[in-house]
């Protein structure tokens, strides 16, 4: 049982490491293209272009951020989900 516990344990935490590290990802890009919603169509096409590269260092530290949030919350609920009662 220890083996799977850990196997379980284990996939839990990649998996909603690497889900919180996409939702950090996604979440900085949309604030980053909402800043060039008000502008005149010419200038929002410029702004869409000069905003990814300025943008990547946040995205990259959101999505770290996300990424070891959401392993340690994975890897925790992984433990609540496979823990033995002891009787």
């Amino acid at each position: 049982m220890t083996k799977n516990r850990t196997l379980i344990c284990t996939f839990l935490a990649l998996l909603s490491g690497f889900f919180g590290g996409y939702i950090g990802w996604q979440i900085t890009l949309s604030l980053h293209s909402q800043k060039c919603q008000n502008k005149t169509w010419g200038l929002k096409e410029m702004c869409h272009l000069v905003t990814p590269p300025a943008a990547l260092p946040a995205v990259w530290q959101s999505s770290t951020r996300g990424l070891w949030t959401g392993t340690v919350l994975g890897a925790f609920v992984g433990g609540l989900v496979t823990r033995q009662n002891r009787e």
